[in-house]
């Protein structure tokens, strides 16, 4: 048991460093590219600490290199999934009555591991891996992943801070027990800070898990495994499972020890998850905890005051930067026709500037798509809109997979605001615009608040305070992330808590103490020091005569 009231180390967010030419961080950043493409990896399952390989292994590639061969992983099976329930089972006692400081030391010494020797290491698997470039990995997978757990340690300590009051004769406070069973955390390709982080934040409270990630993201998640077990994480406390999204599902949700999920991906794969947990909950030895952030159709929306020069700027950054595969990327813009003009011409001249080609040549702002299924709906959607006659393509649309999986930027001019592409969640490079007339600002507001099933996050632009004020009350809803003359993209650990309701999920809040309260029960314990002798009260004495 702690020995003392403990100060954690004061969180602040990892700088980012520029990678510029002739940068160290640079030199060492592309020797590592060097290595890592030099070899093949083998990469086994961890689950109870153990390498678990079996006989299918699966061929790993960049997405903007196919033919490149970076290694293989053993695909696992339902039984595999069942291995990691009983091994995290196994050390759920021994982890849990481990001294809190001794848990806040693994995820710290692992931040300083990714921000430190491993920083070159897990941005070149990010790279290579998931087609990201150098700038958007570095504030990714190494300073966002080490703003997760230092701020994560942080929301620990909070919580455990947060006491009730004792009256006098007696003493009441909280404990905060980790759930009553195993988490299971099924995490993303886009991000690598979000894959290290949904298994480490509920581990952080004492929580034991199975964590499968996206076969897309294979790579990286075994350096994050590396790192975890680097810095001490005992074995079974978090166990590594590459097995298909069906094969987990079917073990872990009729698990009777299934306390929770923490989830990032499809709306559709997270809805489904809930029913079937909804249709077992008369399984479980308590109701699970679901925390999950899903999709987005996320906006842009400039009235007449906006800076032309800000906005053009927000939606190349905003819808172009990671290919527009982040949950954040600006998807939908809506422009009064009064700036219209000026903002196609910034764009087209912006736009002409872009390069596109593979991470390695550090000039690229634009990379490949995740995969083939990504590639082909993302065409599909560019192809419908050079056809329809409510949608004109009017920069890039180029796609050409002979190589890797590259789509152009493209833009698309909307002549309905409910055209499938204003609506629909795509996940790539593609900036639909719709030209709204100036004087049907609230119009087209309610408009924009109706059309997406979606409310992750959303921008607006103006110059105008009173403007800013109608628009941030109009849209209350339309976002979770909300953002005053800025892109859309972005959120920093500690600074923007990261979610969105509606569509977008449960709105728990990534790196927050509000989505660590979700990982832990409450037990309340009074104790009073000196105990009542008789069972009656004052009122039941008789008056006096």
């Amino acid at each position: 048991m702690p020995k003392g009231i403990f100060n954690v180390p004061i969180a602040k967010n990892e700088p980012v460093k520029s990678y510029a030419p002739g940068s160290p961080e640079r030199v060492e950043l592309k020797k590592m590219l060097a290595e890592l493409r030099s070899k093949e990896v083998e990469l086994p399952m961890i689950i109870g600490g153990k390498e678990i390989t079996t006989d299918r292994r699966v061929r790993i590639f960049p997405p903007h290199e196919i033919n490149h061969t970076l290694g293989y992983y053993y695909q696992g099976d339902s039984s595999h999934v069942q291995m990691a329930i009983d091994a995290a089972m196994m050390a759920k006692e021994q982890w849990n009555a481990l001294g809190w400081q001794h848990r806040a030391a693994i995820f710290l010494k692992a931040a300083d591991l990714i921000s430190g020797p491993y920083r070159a290491k897990i941005n070149a698997a990010t790279m290579l891996g998931q087609s990201k470039n150098a700038f958007q990995a570095e504030i990714d997978s190494a300073c966002e992943l080490a703003d997760f757990f230092r701020f994560g340690v942080k929301c620990m300590t909070d919580i455990y801070q947060m006491q009730p009051e004792s009256a006098p004769g007696m003493w009441n406070y909280n404990e905060f027990r980790p759930l009553e069973g195993f988490v299971y955390a099924l995490t993303p390709f886009n991000f690598t800070s979000i894959a290290g982080n949904l298994p480490a934040a509920p581990a952080m409270m004492g929580n034991v898990v199975v964590w499968k990630p996206s076969k897309t993201a294979v790579y990286s998640a075994a350096v994050i495994m590396e790192v975890f077990m680097e810095a001490g994480l005992p074995d079974g406390v978090i166990n590594l499972v590459y097995a298909s999204g069906p094969a987990a599902a079917d073990v872990v949700l009729q698990s009777p020890d299934f306390a929770g999920i923490h989830f990032t991906g499809s709306t559709g794969v997270f809805q489904s998850i809930w029913k079937t947990i909804g249709e077992n909950i008369y399984k479980y030895k308590s109701y699970p905890r679901i925390v999950g952030e899903t999709g987005g159709k996320d906006f842009v929306f400039a009235d007449p005051t906006a800076d032309p020069q800000a906005v053009t700027i927000a939606l190349v950054r905003g819808a172009f930067e990671y290919q527009g595969q982040k949950c954040s990327a600006a998807s939908r813009a809506y422009i009064p026709i009064s700036l219209w003009d000026d903002i196609r011409e910034r764009m087209g001249r912006e736009l002409a500037t872009v390069k596109m080609g593979p991470p390695e040549d550090f000039t690229n702002f634009v990379n490949a798509v995740i995969d083939e299924a990504s590639f082909n709906k993302l065409s599909g959607a560019i192809d419908d809109a050079r056809k329809s006659p409510d949608a004109e393509v009017i920069f890039g649309g180029k796609c050409d997979k002979s190589v890797g999986y590259f789509i152009e930027p493209t833009v698309i001019l909307a002549k309905r605001p409910d055209y499938d592409t204003m609506v629909e969640e795509l996940f790539g490079p593609v900036l639909t615009i719709y030209v709204y007339e100036d004087e049907k600002i609230d119009e087209t507001l309610d408009i924009l608040d109706k059309t997406s099933v979606y409310a992750l996050t959303g921008a607006i632009f103006s110059q105008n305070r009173y403007s800013i004020e109608k628009m941030t009350k109009k849209l209350e809803n339309a976002a979770g992330n909300f953002y005053i003359n800025d892109k859309p993209t972005g959120a920093v650990v500690g600074q923007q808590p990261f979610g969105g309701a509606r569509g977008s999920g449960t709105n728990d809040k990534a790196g927050s103490v509000f989505n660590f309260l979700r990982w832990i029960s409450i037990r309340t314990i009074k104790e009073t020091f000196v105990s009542a002798k008789s069972y009656t009260y004052p009122n039941f004495q008789p008056d006096q005569e």
